[in-house]
């Protein structure tokens, strides 16, 4: 019987910093300067992940730098704590016109803003990548966040419920136009039926949207729905609407009941449990034999700084952890925003995690783990973990640019490609058509 076939997606940040705080100062990371923030490098690499068939790059980001660790800016910008973060959207477009194929997919807040505009930038969106765009789907992360756009920070049930009714009302826009609403009949001099475009007259808890939207239908409708909610409500979101998941899950048993759990929830939300993948976060650091790969993982965690993991989890959990001593276990805080991230405080094997260790973790990798070893080791370990956990595929995250991501795509994917484990060509032309594709 022919094993199932993984799907691959590459994490990006438009910044100097991804998971990995090293990777700005890594000696095999060949970026200097501002070339982090020039077109250039995410039109190669999406060059490159369209050459491994990969099935979309993804942009993560934060629209804020955290000050929650020691009430300050400082860690995070000495640190580059996923700082800059320079707004990826613009780039989505660069990197269509120099691919074909791969999708291109990005963060972007709900919390902030008004369901017209995000319907009608990711059908636009949608449009100009001629069906490639993804939309991970996210609420507020952090007080900095909220207070960037004068507000506090609101509950996480209510986030989770304005974001539920933001995606309703752009769905109803994108549906707004029907599929064959613009005729261009010149000899008539009619472009579009106006019988086929319909305001959508939404009035709701949170949102009032008149319609129609002024975009014509997209390629997909609009975008491919991405999500990475880790709460019950986030869960929830993730099953009615995502077509895939960004999942961190260090160990095979919390991932496979991760897995099932949202698996359990699409099918309760009356959808096929194919349509949602989930996508596990690894980091691969590959060498031409096991000791050199264990040798590169060493020298990379190694230019970690402590603060700097210190400053990222803080911002993450939204709570100062310099309020705990280093040895704190962290798996026996009870402060209910210590809680949200209990999947990193323990070793794969279950053994518990000091705050000092968990830290800098945090700042090698956020909680994904590092797979190492020969490209054919690191199939090993990808195949080994995808039967395991029983998950769709992987996004994968770099600890030195642009290198890391050539090296995978010229020496990984070839592998499981031989094994039969990953495609060897695209079957589709769209974003969901390549999530779609699992033979």
């Amino acid at each position: 019987m022919a094993k199932r076939k993984m799907h691959l997606a590459q994490f990006l940040v438009h910044g100097p910093t991804y998971h990995s705080l090293a990777m700005w100062r890594h000696p095999l990371t060949t970026m200097t300067g501002d070339d982090w923030a020039r077109p250039e490098l995410y039109q190669h690499i999406a060059r490159v992940c369209e050459r491994g068939k990969f099935d979309m790059v993804f942009f993560a980001d934060l629209n804020f730098i955290s000050d929650t660790y020691l009430g300050s800016l400082g860690p995070a910008l000495r640190h580059a704590v996923q700082t800059p973060s320079h707004d990826p959207i613009p780039l989505l477009s660069f990197m269509a016109a120099a691919t074909s194929r791969i999708g291109l997919g990005a963060t972007y807040s709900v919390s902030f803003d008004h369901p017209f505009h995000a319907a009608r930038l990711w059908a636009t969106l949608d449009h100009l990548t001629q069906g490639r765009a993804a939309w991970n789907v996210v609420t507020a992360l952090n007080h900095n966040q909220a207070a960037n756009f004068g507000e506090a920070m609101r509950p996480a049930d209510e986030r989770y419920d304005r974001a539920n009714e933001f995606i309703q009302v752009c769905r109803k826009l994108w549906d707004s136009w029907e599929a064959d609403a613009v005729v261009m009949d010149r000899e008539r001099g009619v472009f579009a039926d106006p019988a086929k475009v319909h305001r959508i007259e939404h009035v709701g808890q949170f949102y009032k949207s008149l319609g129609p939207l002024n975009v014509v239908r997209s390629p997909q409708n609009g975008p491919a729905i991405l999500q990475a909610g880790t709460s019950g409500k986030g869960r929830e979101f993730a099953a009615r609407y995502a077509d895939a998941i960004f999942a961190i899950h260090g160990n095979l048993a919390g991932g496979k009941a991760y897995y099932d759990d949202i698996k359990r929830a699409v099918a309760a939300a009356g959808r096929p449990p194919e349509a949602c993948k989930i996508l596990f976060g690894v980091q691969p650091i590959i060498g031409a034999t096991r000791p050199d790969a264990e040798a590169k993982q060493a020298e990379h965690n190694s230019l970690v700084p402590l603060e700097g993991g210190l400053a990222m989890l803080s911002g993450h959990l939204d709570f100062d952890l310099s309020a705990l001593p280093l040895d704190t276990i962290m798996a026996e805080r009870t402060e209910p925003r210590l809680q949200r991230m209990q999947r990193i405080y323990r070793t794969l094997t279950g053994e518990p995690l000091t705050l000092a260790e968990v830290a800098r973790n945090h700042g090698q990798s956020v909680g994904l783990p590092q797979m190492v070893g020969t490209p054919a080791e690191v199939a090993d370990q990808m195949a080994a973990f995808f039967d395991g956990v029983g998950g769709d595929g992987f996004m994968l995250s770099p600890i030195y640019l642009p290198g890391a991501i050539e090296e995978f795509v010229d020496l990984v994917v070839p592998e499981l490609q031989r094994r039969g484990r990953f495609r060897l060509d695209y079957a589709g032309t769209t974003q969901r058509a390549h999530l779609a594709q699992d033979d």
